[in-house]
C-alpha cells in the first residue's frame, strides 16, 4: 500500500492585504490577501521549511529521494533538490530531481514518486514543491500570487494509500515566462480559463473516474487546484460535485501559490480527514493530473503533536502594515543589494556545517560544539568527538542589535543572537521575521533555512533564528 506517509506545509509570515495592492494603485478593492515570503526567502528555504514540518518526529536517514517541484527554481543549471536533502540532513545515496517547468509539477512529482516506490527502486520519496513568484506589479496577477510550500512522504505503509491515478498533456499557450522574463505572460485570460484550465482539469478528472469507477458522491473532499476563486466551482459543478465536496483553496488567505497549491490544500484536507475517507487531488498546467487517495487509521494524527501544518501557519500569520514593506521584500525597485566576497569552495568544503548543520560531540566530556573543532574547549581533549545533528530550537543565550552593518535584506538594526540549542551546543546567527525591539535573553526561538546573501549570482543558503511561530 503506497500512498502518503506524512505531510507538511508552510506558509510565510507575512499577508498583505489586498486592499493595500489597491490603494497602491487607485484599483477597486478586492477582498482577503496573500502570503508574502520574506526578503530572505525563496522557493528553496520555504520547501525546507515544508520538509521540516512534514518530517517532524521522523528520521530523514529513512528517505530514499528528494523531489523539489517548482516554478521558480533559484538557479536554472544547477539542480536545487540536492540542497533541500542536505539542509535536512538526509543519506547521500538518495534520487534528487527538480521538476519544473509546470504549475502541475507538484502533483506530477507526487505521481512520480508513487510509481517510483511501486516500482520498488525506493521506499520513501520527500516531494516537497514550494513557489515564489513575483508579479507584475499593477496587474490582476499582484492579486493573484502567494507564496508557499507543501511537502508530502510517500512510502509504504501509508496512512492515505493512493489508489489510481490518471494523467492528460496539453499544448496550450496560457500563463507562460521564459527564463530571461521578469514576470508571468498570458493573451487571454479568458480562453486560458476555458480552455488551458477548464478542459484539462474535467479531462483529468473524469479519466481517474472511468478508470477508478468512482462516482461524485463516493468522494469525501475535491481538492482541485485553480488559477482564481471562481473556476473550479464550474469544473465540480459539470462533473456533479456539491459545493461542500469542494476542498477551500485559501485564495482569500494565501491566493495562489504556483506548484505547490495542490499540496497546500491536500494537507488541509488531510488535517481534518476521517478514516475511509476518499480525497482527489487534481493539479493543472499544460495538462492535468488527477489522484485518488484513501484515508486509512491514524491520517488526521501522524505526527500531529509535531507538526504545524497549514492550519497553525495560518493562525500565526502577520499583516504587513503597507505595500512599501512588500516593494521592498520582493525588490521591485531594482536597487542594487551589497555583494559581499563569497568562496564555492569554501562552501562546499563547510558544507556538513552550514547546511544539515552537523556540530560535534565531546566523547570524554560530552560537550556538544559547533563549529567542528579538533580540540574540546571544555575539557581539552584532541580528536575525540562524535559527529552529531544540531537541534533547531533553542534560546537566546546573548544578543546584540547591530546598527552600523545593515543585513542584506533588511534594515538596521539586525539582532545578532547567540542561540543556546536544545540538546546542546550554541550557535551565532542572525534573527529574521522579528520585531529587533522585542529579542531579549532567555526568548524562544527556531531556526530557518534562509538566503544569507547573493555573491556573483551565487546563493549563500544559511540557518537564521525567529521567534517561534504559536498563536498566542
Amino acid at each position: 500500500m503506497v500512498g502518503v506517509v506524512s505531510y507538511g506545509a508552510y506558509v510565510p509570515l507575512h499577508a498583505l492585504s489586498r486592499e493595500l495592492i489597491a490603494k497602491a494603485w487607485d484599483f477597486p478593492p478586492v477582498p482577503g490577501s496573500k502570503s508574502v515570503a520574506g526578503a530572505d526567502e525563496d522557493s528553496v528555504t520555504m520547501a525546507v521549511e515544508a520538509s521540516m514540518d512534514c518530517l517532524a518526529g521522523l528520521e530523514p536517514s529513512e528517505i530514499d529521494g528528494v523531489f523539489f517541484a517548482t516554478t521558480t527554481p533559484p538557479y536554472a543549471e544547477k539542480m536545487n533538490a540536492p540542497t533541500i536533502a542536505w539542509a535536512l540532513d538526509v543519506r547521500r545515496d538518495v534520487m534528487t530531481v527538480d521538476f519544473t517547468g509546470s504549475i502541475r509539477a507538484g502533483t506530477t512529482a507526487l505521481i512520480a514518486a508513487y510509481n517510483t516506490i511501486r516500482s520498488g527502486a525506493a521506499r520513501r520519496i520527500l516531494v516537497a514543491a514550494a513557489d515564489c513568484r513575483i508579479p507584475e506589479p499593477e496587474s490582476m496577477y499582484e492579486f493573484q500570487f502567494g507564496d508557499g510550500a507543501a511537502a508530502v512522504l510517500v512510502g509504504e505503509e501509508a496512512a492515505a494509500k493512493i489508489v489510481d491515478y490518471y494523467t492528460v498533456s496539453d499544448e496550450f499557450v496560457g500563463p507562460w515566462r521564459k527564463s530571461r522574463d521578469a514576470w508571468v505572460r498570458e493573451f487571454e485570460a479568458r480562453h486560458d480559463v476555458i480552455y488551458g484550465y477548464g478542459r484539462n482539469a474535467l479531462d483529468a478528472l473524469t479519466g481517474l473516474m472511468a478508470k477508478t469507477g468512482v462516482k461524485p458522491e463516493d468522494v469525501a473532499k475535491l481538492v482541485l487546484y485553480a488559477p482564481e476563486p471562481r473556476s473550479h466551482v464550474t469544473v465540480a459543478q459539470m462533473l456533479g460535485f456539491k459545493p461542500e465536496q469542494l476542498q477551500d483553496t485559501l485564495f482569500f488567505l494565501l491566493g495562489v501559490t504556483g506548484a505547490p497549491h495542490p499540496l497546500i490544500m491536500l494537507a488541509s484536507a488531510l488535517e481534518v480527514a476521517k478514516p475511509g475517507d476518499r480525497i482527489i487531488v487534481a493539479g493543472v498546467g499544460d495538462g492535468g493530473d488527477a489522484i485518488l487517495l484513501e484515508v486509512g487509521e491514524g491520517a488526521g494524527e501522524v505526527n500531529r503533536a509535531h507538526r504545524r501544518g497549514v492550519r497553525g501557519h495560518l493562525e500565526t500569520m502577520k499583516p504587513l502594515k503597507n505595500y512599501d514593506d512588500y516593494i521592498k521584500f520582493r525588490n521591485l525597485l531594482g536597487k542594487q543589494r551589497f555583494s559581499r566576497k563569497t568562496s564555492t569552495v569554501t562552501y562546499w568544503r563547510d558544507r556538513k556545517e552550514i547546511l544539515p548543520l552537523k556540530g560535534v560531540k565531546c566523547r570524554s566530556c560530552g560537550t556538544v560544539q559547533y563549529p567542528i573543532v579538533r580540540v574540546c574547549y571544555e575539557c581539552g581533549s584532541k580528536d575525540s568527538f562524535d559527529e552529531v545533528r544540531l537541534a533547531k530550537r533553542g534560546k537566546v543565550f546573548t544578543f546584540t542589535l547591530d546598527h552600523l552593518v545593515g543585513g542584506e535584506y533588511y534594515a538596521t538594526p539586525v539582532p545578532r543572537v547567540v542561540v543556546e540549542l536544545e540538546g546542546g551546543g550554541r550557535v551565532f546567527v542572525e534573527m529574521t521575521d522579528c520585531n529587533p525591539e522585542e529579542v531579549k535573553v532567555g526568548m524562544p526561538v527556531e531556526l530557518a533555512l534562509r538566503i544569507i546573501h547573493e555573491s556573483e549570482g551565487f546563493y549563500h543558503y544559511y540557518w537564521k533564528a525567529r521567534p517561534v511561530r504559536e498563536k498566542k
